[in-house]
């Protein structure tokens, strides 16, 4: 084969995997950077040590992405009914799969601190302009959001994005917006995989002077995942800030790329790992990042599995 057709058709290869069939399907998300008064610890309790805090401890303003249905006119849960006792942080899962081309109509609700927000999504094909990343004289409107405007961004789920991928603002609030719970997961699927029974996000991330799990830190207070035996049950993990963290659930074993079983997994930054098993272990457990010191203050749950 001739040196010019080789990267010729190297590159058309990348772009076939880029671009959706013309049959593909088109899937609408509508989120809002929405301002809101948070709190890490509902119960101002750290069930484990018996620790008490006070609402000056955990109580703060911040801007959380929001799921609406179409034209912002009603807020939806984030998560679906069933999934988790826990809302708005992380933002909405994004779901799609391979193929589908993927509409995301963003509007900037910040009406507390005024900034401006956006949003950058892992592991999808995109054009530069629904980037999402600030870079002063190269990026536009999408990176920028200003409080009260809207952008729409243009996703195309190839066959290299199957799994779980970090979306979050990449604005000049970058810094602050994650520090405040503004990130999120899509999910994409393989052509002709299932959809599983159950779907968890855990976000392991610092937060103020505590570590949480989708914003919430201490037994009580961090999501309880529920499932039933002999469902399908799938687990997203990610990480946000500056730390890494180590996933572990009691009682249970996921096979992992290579085909050995495990039972703890490091993530870093912006990363993600997604498993699934075939739930057959009732009873209450626990999982929790097995960094000591993250776990003790405040990335533990609990995971139930109903007969």
């Amino acid at each position: 084969m001739s040196r010019i057709l080789l990267p010729f058709l190297t590159a058309l290869a990348a772009a076939l995997v880029a671009v959706p069939a013309a049959s593909a399907r088109t899937v609408n998300y509508w989120i809002a950077a929405k301002p809101m008064t948070w709190n890490e610890i509902p119960n101002q309790r750290d069930a484990i040590m018996g620790t008490h805090y006070s609402p000056s401890q955990t109580v703060f303003p911040t801007v959380v992405y929001k799921r609406y249905t179409r034209d912002w006119k009603r807020p939806l849960r984030n998560v679906g009914a069933g999934t988790s006792n826990q809302d708005d942080i992380p933002g909405p899962l994004i779901r799609a799969r391979v193929g589908d081309r993927i509409r995301v109509h963003f509007k900037n609700m910040d009406t507390v601190f005024k900034r401006v927000h956006s949003m950058h999504f892992h592991g999808v094909h995109y054009r530069p302009s629904s980037d999402g990343a600030y870079l002063p004289g190269f990026s536009g409107r999408d990176a920028a959001v200003e409080p009260g405007h809207s952008y729409i961004y243009t996703l195309h789920a190839g066959s290299d994005s199957v799994g779980v991928w970090p979306y979050h603002d990449h604005s000049q609030s970058m810094e602050e917006s994650i520090a405040g719970g503004m990130y999120g997961m899509l999910s994409i699927l393989g052509p002709g995989q299932k959809r599983p029974d159950r779907e968890f996000e855990v976000v392991f991330a610092p937060m103020g002077q505590f570590q949480t799990i989708d914003g919430r830190a201490f037994v009580g207070n961090t999501p309880v995942f529920t499932s039933k035996v002999g469902e399908t049950v799938q687990w997203d993990v990610m990480a946000m800030g500056s730390e890494h963290h180590t996933f572990h659930v009691h009682g249970h074993r996921w096979r992992a790329a290579d085909g050995t079983y495990k039972d703890t997994q490091t993530v870093g930054p912006a990363e993600t790992f997604v498993f699934r098993w075939h739930e057959d272990a009732p009873g209450t457990w626990l999982y929790h990042c097995h960094v000591e010191a993250h776990m003790m203050a405040g990335m533990i749950g609990i995971y139930r599995v109903r007969r």
